[in-house]
């Protein structure tokens, strides 16, 4: 999507954080090493942080101020997600936090916050409202 839509003025800011199951547990350098060289990204990629709890980036902290969690959908995965997370937390969906992995925002040219995507939302509802937006 990056390299299809880049020249009308997508922009892919990657910020790798280890809160969700230690599934970034490397070093900047090692994530960045493994995303391009598995699935050749070409979008910056910034240092490692926290996007939630008490030392969550202040960028992270006004996201969710602007787009809290409005649950998974009705999809198997979503559904499969949500009782994860249920038994982790039976009031998650009270809480705008991020909930996974792969949470993606969509901000238009004059900064405002217009979606939140959680990570079982299907990448062509992305696309097509990136696509409005361009």
């Amino acid at each position: 999507m990056y390299e299809k839509y880049r020249d009308q003025g997508l922009e892919i800011l990657d910020f790798p954080c280890n809160q969700f199951g230690g599934q970034a547990p490397g070093t900047a350098e090692e994530i960045k090493e493994f995303c391009t060289g598995t699935y050749n990204t070409q979008f910056p990629q910034f240092a490692k942080i926290d996007v939630n709890g008490d030392n969550a980036a202040p960028l992270f902290v006004y996201l969710k101020e602007q787009k809290g969690f409005e649950g998974f959908g009705e999809s198997e995965s979503g559904k499969r997600m949500a009782g994860m997370m249920e038994r982790m937390d039976p009031d998650f969906a009270s809480k705008p936090d991020i909930k996974w992995n792969f949470t993606k925002f969509l901000i238009d040219r004059e900064g405002n916050v217009i979606a939140r995507y959680e990570p079982m939302a299907p990448l062509f509802q992305v696309e097509e409202k990136i696509k409005e937006l361009l």
